[in-house]
């Protein structure tokens, strides 16, 4: 899954009438989270989601138009990419930002991984996608590769572009085909024989 920009960013819907209660777009939202993790996209729909905040549907069509467009609202202000701290290489940033890889799913996450299949066939979906992992995922991996190249160790655009497709795909792969987490082994294992070699090719080759 790629970046996309064809659908506009997310906004509440604002009909005539009374301001709408932030109060109320919140407990919606997180009553929107909690059945895509817990019970996925298909069981995600206005009646569910009515029925468990004790709300209106017409609240709910006040702010979002459909059920994707609350889908996006929802998982565009998880934070499912954290920027690892310096640790003064490729290859520790790399095994800091896989870190939680260790662990299962949260609950935010587990909300994302319910619309990974979806998404490929709507666009609002996929655009709540691409602003929760993919453009972050982009920006913590150019960080990690500007500061290789404070380092001395310049990565080239193409390569760059590499470790970004390979990341993603491994992102994606562990929302959905994921069983158990990974051990810490297992995911050093992934920095040392799949991501550094792209990364610094010659320094792989030569130890």
């Amino acid at each position: 899954m790629t970046s996309t920009n064809d659908v506009p960013a997310p906004a509440l819907v604002r009909s005539p009438g009374r301001p709408l209660s932030p109060e109320l777009s919140d407990q919606l939202t997180s009553v929107a989270v909690d059945i895509l993790a817990d019970e996925g996209w298909g069981r995600l729909n206005s009646d569910r989601v009515a029925a468990r905040a004790r709300a209106g549907k017409a609240g709910i069509y006040r702010r979002w138009p459909t059920m994707a467009a609350l889908a996006r609202h929802a998982v565009t202000g998880f934070q499912l990419v954290r920027t690892p701290e310096d640790s003064g290489s490729v290859r520790g940033d790399l095994t800091e930002l896989l870190g939680p890889w260790t662990r299962p799913l949260d609950r935010e996450e587990r909300a994302a991984a319910s619309l990974v299949g979806a998404a490929r066939h709507d666009p609002e979906l996929r655009a709540g996608l691409d602003s929760a992992v993919v453009q972050p995922l982009a920006a913590v991996l150019t960080e990690i590769t500007d500061r290789s190249a404070d380092r001395g160790v310049v990565v080239p655009e193409n390569r760059r572009a590499l470790l970004g497709t390979l990341v993603q795909a491994l992102w994606w792969e562990r929302y959905t085909a994921f069983a158990v987490p990974l051990t810490a082994g297992e995911v050093d294992e992934l920095v040392a024989e799949v991501l550094l070699p792209v990364v610094e090719p010659t320094a792989v080759l030569s130890a």
